[in-house]
């Protein structure tokens, strides 16, 4: 990766595997690499070089459409930002994935999922009416209403006080330990990664430890 004249090695030779059903951690301060990593994981960059494969198949030789359908389908995203459109209810923030291509029964799916994170009572507030760690658990919804094999959150307690922080990462672990999703936190706080059954940690683009 560039930086003027200046090349940087995000990523310098890192070689894991994450396997079904996995709940991992990955920790670094900021410029370790983690959210470069993240987003190859997510199939929202490729790797310059290497190789990485999702379900045996190399990420690097698909076209963006196939990455496209990755994404939408076997990934769930979830933010440290809500990313909510306030105007929408909770409800109809959930649904909006599933605009996009032909997905039966939304409403059903939407509620569902709603029902999951613990909001059944709130499909029809808005994020205005929801506090942090409800808007939150909406963006978890909406990331697990396709159904992905895989839920990636990026620092996904970073804006929550720690109260809402640990409900959060009680409905991640409940999903993992009950529903077999696949769970990947980024985060920098030790408190979070504590969660995870394995921590990988990096520095300077380089995994320094890989612990379960």
């Amino acid at each position: 990766m560039g930086a003027g004249t200046i090349q940087v090695r995000a990523l310098d030779g890192v070689s894991i595997d994450i396997h079904d059903g996995e709940y991992v951690a990955i920790m670094g301060a900021s410029g370790s690499g983690k959210s470069t990593l993240m987003n190859i994981i997510g199939c929202l960059d490729i790797p310059t070089t290497g190789t990485y494969h999702i379900d045996g198949q190399a990420v690097e030789s698909m076209s963006n459409d196939h990455l496209a359908d990755i994404r939408s389908r076997k990934v769930g995203f979830v933010f440290q930002t809500h990313n909510l459109l306030p105007r929408l209810t909770a409800l109809a923030n959930v649904e909006l994935p599933m605009m996009y291509g032909h997905w039966p029964n939304r409403r059903k799916r939407a509620e569902n999922a709603l029902t999951l994170v613990g909001l059944a009572d709130r499909t029809h507030h808005r994020p205005t009416e929801l506090s942090g760690g409800q808007q939150q658990r909406v963006g978890i919804a909406r990331a697990l209403v396709k159904e992905p094999s895989v839920l990636l959150a990026d620092e996904p307690t970073g804006n929550l006080d720690t109260s809402n922080s640990a409900e959060i990462l009680n409905i991640i672990s409940d999903l993992n330990h009950e529903n077999g999703i696949t769970v990947i936190v980024v985060t920098h706080e030790p408190d979070v990664a504590a969660r995870a059954d394995r921590v990988i940690t990096l520095s300077d683009g380089r995994v320094i430890s890989d612990e379960t």
